[in-house]
């Protein structure tokens, strides 16, 4: 018996042998939506047109085409269906279809009304290259309003056999087609035709269950006001819904206006969002083309237990369902990715959007924050301030906070430590937002006491000798945690957590102290690169007042700096220290981590869709912080080196950090890394496999 409990993974030949610049090598596959041009009861006619796109389709690298409901003679056709002269013409575009696609290097899905079984049948039939591989007959037939189909077609509940003839080959017949491909892993499709995708529970959910992940619906929908936002609708939940992606193609020009109207809407969807859409209301043939992410679907319901569970309960149906086997005709050169690939996973590109995804973490950190006091009793928090972007987000989160619980904003116990290799700029920054936001501002020089400390461990640094090895870094750190720590005894108050989600990630942080260990951390989830992004946001609501805003746009040109080594040329204006020319360019770092966490995906696809999205600066959207002269581009080589770098330090060398961090909240479906939430891994692993994969199927050039 077939276990449905996992997603289909199919392992095929060839794959393994595209180039490296192919997205069928990386779990993609392109698909096209095809709106061909057409006349009422004219089969010669629709199909030189559908042969026409399905050529096109083909030669722009598509592996499958979708077109209309009943294209080959139009859905208008009324009672002419029943007439010989129509069947026989159809029959005839039909066979035309299937011979010539032996020449065409896509699987094609058509609409015809089939007769079989003494009945007429409302058909989608796959083709692929001279061969029908079956057909799918409507299973809803809408008679109300305009529609009057069971005047003209049988239900396919009504089919007496499980085949029929179709061109002389005799093919599966029915809903229950699972339409398998052998070479590209995880390609399964499932055809309905139009109301079968608008019925409560529709064939489709069962064929998603069983593993289909590309859901296809031949539709001939006609278009009436506010109908195409709810098919926008419609499909996008349907894939959310089912975690797979849902194309639909409709009927366009040339379907008779006797008494309706026609758009051609064409729509593709992928687990909730519309990826494609094609022009409405256009008097010319149409091709819309998607790079569906399969990968992507296939982790997604790898991690839903809630999918597995659904399909265990429906698993007498759905072994029931049968599968036909296809080896897609996917080219062998490589096929370069046209999906957008967003730089900035973390950060919408667009700016509303941005806003109101910053409006929601700031809002979901100060409800952590503030749910802790509560629960806690505490009225007092301590916050080190360092004048960098990580402490700047958690005293604006702590200030908001006492906003919100009715308590002064000096209750925000606010302390700056400079130590040895302490900018002027960093220092005065943190003075001036302390005094900005009105809490209590407090300094601490830690020098005296981190240099006693260093004496006791006959550290030489202690004697003016630069040795700046990672005792005398962490000297420094220590000191600032020992000091907040003994500060929130002292006032009954509690520490507030700095260290951000991408230096957790790295092992960027110093185990037990303030970038790692608090009483309650409220970035612990939150990447550098929203940061930035959330302090902007912070300047652009105005609610802490223009000189708070100076000073925050001053920490946000500030380089990223741990600050605990001098600069060497005793400039000690700015940081004299960079994080990224350690640990790898945050933005970059940011991407990697994402798409390791959010979906698990191989170091190799990482690096795939890393060079897409980054190789090219006049490719896709920058969010509007970022000047022109700071927008980066990084090739194939440099995104090799940081990515084993950061595959290094996350799986091998910082897990256990990981393991013992604070309470924070999680703000994002991007993940976070709390050893109670979404990251559960062992401290001893190691990154031999992942270093490996990435070394043997990455191209150094």
């Amino acid at each position: 018996m077939t276990d449905w409990t996992h997603c289909l993974r199919v392992k095929g030949p060839g794959v393994k042998q595209l180039p490296f610049d192919s997205l069928y090598r990386h779990g993609f596959a392109r698909v096209a939506l095809a709106v061909p041009a057409i006349r009422v009861a004219d089969p010669a006619y629709n199909a030189e047109h559908t042969l026409q796109l399905a050529r096109q389709a083909a030669a722009d690298g598509a592996v499958l085409t979708v077109f209309p409901e009943l294209g080959l003679s139009s859905y208008t056709a009324d009672d002419l269906f029943h007439q010989d002269a129509l069947d026989d013409a159809v029959q005839a575009a039909l066979e035309r279809v299937i011979a010539e696609s032996a020449e065409i290097d896509s699987v094609l899905l058509v609409g015809a009304p089939v007769r079989a079984q003494g009945r007429l049948f409302n058909c989608g039939i796959a083709i692929d290259r001279g061969r029908v591989l079956g057909a799918t007959a409507k299973s809803y037939l809408p008679n109300y309003r305009e529609f009057y189909e069971k005047r003209q077609f049988a239900a396919a509940r009504e089919s007496l056999e499980d085949h029929i003839t179709i061109a002389g080959q005799r093919v599966p017949f029915g809903t229950d087609l699972l339409f398998e491909a052998s070479n590209l892993d995880g390609f399964v499709f499932h055809m309905e035709i139009c109301e079968d995708g608008w019925v409560p529970v529709t064939p489709s959910a069962f064929a998603a269950l069983a593993g289909a992940t590309v859901l296809v619906n031949l539709s001939a929908s006609n278009i009436v006001v506010g109908k195409a936002d709810y098919r926008r609708q419609l499909c996008s939940s349907h894939s959310a819904r089912f975690v797979a992606a849902y194309l639909y193609s409709a009927a366009g020009h040339g379907e008779s206006t006797t008494d309706m109207a026609w758009d051609g809407q064409a729509l593709v969807c992928e687990n909730g969002d519309i990826v494609a859409e094609g022009e409405r209301f256009t008097d010319h043939p149409q091709l819309v083309t998607a790079d569906l992410d399969l990968r992507r679907l296939s982790a997604d319901r790898l991690r839903m237990t809630s999918f597995a569970d659904n399909v265990h309960d429906h698993r007498e149906r759905l072994t029931r369902l049968r599968r036909v086997p296809v080896e897609l005709p996917i080219p062998a050169e490589a096929v370069p990715l046209r999906r957008e690939i967003p730089r900035f996973p973390y950060v919408p590109a667009n700016p509303a959007v941005r806003n109101e995804r910053c409006a929601e973490v700031h809002h979901i950190q100060v409800e952590g924050l503030s749910t802790r006091l509560a629960a806690t009793g505490s009225k007092r928090v301590v916050i080190g301030v360092s004048g960098g972007l990580d402490s700047t987000l958690a005293l604006i989160v702590a200030v908001k906070t006492m906003d919100r619980l009715g308590l002064p904003r000096a209750n925000v116990l606010a302390y700056t430590m400079p130590g040895f290799a302490t900018s002027k700029r960093t220092l005065n920054d943190a003075h001036q937002l302390m005094r900005t936001l009105g809490v209590s501002a407090h300094e601490i020089d830690i020098r005296p006491s981190a240099t006693q400390m260093l004496r006791d461990l006959e550290h030489p640094a202690a004697e003016g000798v630069p040795q700046y090895d990672i005792a005398y870094e962490n000297v420094q750190a220590g000191e600032r945690t020992s000091h907040l720590f003994r500060l929130a005894n002292q006032h009954e108050a509690i520490v507030i957590g700095t260290g951000d989600l991408s230096e957790l990630a790295l092992g960027w942080c110093t185990f037990g102290v303030g970038d790692h260990m608090a009483h309650y951390s409220v970035n612990a989830s939150v990447p550098k690169t929203l940061i930035k992004y959330l302090i902007a946001w912070t300047i652009d609501t105005g609610e802490l007042g223009p000189e708070a805003g100076a000073v925050l746009s001053s920490i946000l040109t500030t380089e990223i700096s741990p600050e605990l080594i001098p600069a060497g040329d005793g400039d000690e204006e700015a940081p004299g220290q960079s994080s990224e020319a350690t640990v790898g360019p945050y933005e970059l770092q940011d991407f990697h981590l994402y798409f390791l966490l959010r979906f698990g995906y191989l170091p190799s696809r990482i690096a795939y869709l890393a060079q897409h999205a980054w190789s090219d600066r006049s490719r896709g959207r920058w969010p509007d912080l970022i000047p022109v002269a700071d927008r980066h581009e990084y090739d194939l080589p440099t995104i090799k080196h940081w990515l084993a770098q950061f595959l290094r330090r996350f799986v091998q060398t910082s897990q256990f950090k990981r393991s013992t961090l604070p309470n924070a909240p999680k703000v994002g479906s991007g993940g976070s890394l709390s050893p109670r939430g979404d990251w559960r891994a062992p401290s001893d692993a190691v990154a031999t496999a992942w270093l490996a994969e990435l070394e043997r199927n990455v191209p150094d050039r």
